[in-house]
């Protein structure tokens, strides 16, 4: 169990209420704790700070992201934090800690004290662990009295970018509902009420970092049945991104046994995702060869996702990872009623061949907060995204990076077999093509559906392919890009139709 430190800030005041107008109705959720006067809201005001925000909700997918220094900026991040607070105390009903991580990026130590900043002036302790993979937040977060989490990063995007995204006390995402409450503070649509409150304080807490590393380590030493570390012997290559899991990957890997050769291993601030991770795996594919090494695997940013390669250089995406681990949790009596959750970008050949092996593959929209929302409402114990967002409730409450490959890596040593010869045995996949259109006006991008000539396109290539393929044109929710993916029986015919619906989005939402 994870403790605060000794000395805590001391409370009380007057009770009061946060109210929000505008959001689902009229709302009130009782605070026994208020923090600020009636003034203070008033000067951190959108209005009066001259804030930017968008039309558009701030919170997407993967939290609120962006370019730094456009809408995601100090002030913005100060708000957050202090109705992110408000919320959340008012959601528990007490003022415990929130823990908050970051990954390298040169933004993130601004972001982190300007959320701390609101943060505290809510009246909340903050737990700040540095640098740690977005999962080590929501793993300390679900067992310590902490009342929520929040990560700092853009995850797989680019240096100049970063994010925000929370965690509830028992380390998922925090729902829309609370999201939208904490947005209509910022926006100006709640009242904080009146009162004066204590200040929080903020700990440096990088040592319950190890404790998260602990956690991945100990199913598999204890569950394997021998006194061999479960990957002894293994040979694997790292590409760490320049990102969060720069320090802790290694150390867990090689205390499970593997020996180890790093890429892109020290946190760079300037170089985190560029060329390197889970969007560009080309480096390590010639690594694995180049080192005759039995696999590789590539984080994003914030470790919370994970690609693989095989001994042959192959890149190994997230639907063959849910294969093969499916089947290994299948075949020992761990995969209720044989179900994986995916989501609508997950390959066709994936799901007819778990369908042939007497299992059920249910679909969600693309984030892993609608696949673990499945996973719950299904009682299912395993889904992910292809991308390689996967999460096992065996093992963890969120998307893990690390915590996959390593299990990954012991599946294939259990298997007695490459990790290439159980790709060849599993499936095909059919010809798919993802292409990506820039599009920086948010408005339009976020409202892509309403154009009239895009949705002509599609209804006339579903129409033509029929049920020899499919179609998924969506806007990104952590990137300026409308994302449009065709899924084929042919590549010919991917090719065609992909190319076919990016003119037509380029001519009238990129022009």
């Amino acid at each position: 169990m994870v403790t605060t430190p000794a000395w805590t800030q001391g409370s009380g005041s007057n009770g009061s209420s946060l109210t929000l107008a505008g959001v689902n109705g009229s709302k009130s959720v009782q605070n026994p704790k208020p923090i600020v006067g009636k003034e203070v809201i008033n000067r951190l005001s959108v209005v009066e700070t001259g804030i930017y925000l968008p039309n558009t909700p701030l919170f997407g997918t993967d939290g609120i992201r962006g370019r730094v220094g456009d809408f995601l900026n100090a002030p913005l991040a100060l708000q957050v934090g202090f109705w992110a607070g408000q919320v959340l105390k008012a959601q528990s009903g007490t003022t415990g800690p929130i823990i908050l991580g970051q990954d390298s990026r040169n933004s993130s130590d601004m972001l982190a004290m300007a959320l701390t900043a609101g943060l505290t002036s809510a009246g909340l302790e903050v737990w700040n662990l540095g640098l740690c993979p977005t999962p080590c937040v929501a793993y300390l977060t679900s067992v310590s009295e902490a009342i929520g989490g929040v990560m700092i990063s853009a995850s797989h995007n680019p240096p100049g970018d970063n994010g925000i995204k929370f965690f509830g006390s028992d380390g998922t995402k925090l729902p829309a509902v609370v999201q939208k409450l904490i947005e209509a503070g910022i926006r100006g649509q709640m009242d904080s009420g009146n009162g004066t409150g204590a200040w929080g304080h903020q700990y440096y807490r990088p040592e319950l970092v190890a404790d998260y590393a602990k956690a991945l380590q100990l199913p598999l030493i204890y569950g394997n049945g021998t006194e061999e570390l479960p990957l002894q012997g293994m040979r694997i290559v790292l590409d760490l991104a320049w990102g969060a899991a720069a320090m802790l990957a290694p150390e867990v890997f090689q205390a499970l046994g593997a020996e180890i050769i790093c890429l892109h291993d020290r946190p760079d601030g300037d170089r985190i995702n560029v060329g390197c991770g889970s969007t560009h795996l080309d480096v390590l594919q010639s690594s694995v060869k180049a080192y005759n090494a039995d696999m590789g695997f590539a984080f994003d940013g914030d470790a919370d996702r994970v690609l693989g390669v095989d001994d042959r250089g192959r890149p190994i995406d997230g639907d063959y990872i849910l294969y093969l681990w499916g089947h290994t949790l299948e075949q020992s009596g761990q995969l209720p009623d044989s179900t994986i959750v995916a989501t609508v970008m997950s390959n066709l050949g994936f799901e007819r061949a778990w369908e042939k092996l007497g299992g059920k593959l249910l679909r969600t929209p693309v984030g892993d907060q609608h696949v673990h929302a499945e996973m719950l409402r299904t009682g299912s114990m395993l889904g992910g995204e292809q991308s390689g967002h996967i999460l096992c409730r065996h093992y963890g409450v969120t998307g893990d990076g690390v915590m996959t490959a390593i299990h990954l890596a012991t599946v294939v040593r259990q298997n007695g077999g490459s990790l290439a010869q159980m790709v060849d045995e599993s499936f095909q996949t059919y010809p798919q093509l993802l292409r990506n259109v820039r599009v920086e006006d948010r408005d339009r991008r976020m409202d892509w559906e309403s154009c009239e000539p895009v949705q002509i396109a599609i209804d006339r290539a579903t129409t033509a392919m029929g049920d020899q393929g499919r179609i998924l044109v969506r806007a990104s929710g952590t990137e300026p890009l409308i994302r449009v993916m065709v899924e084929a029986a042919t590549a010919e015919l991917a090719n065609y139709w992909t190319d076919n619906l990016v003119r037509v989005v380029e001519q009238h939402l990129a022009a």
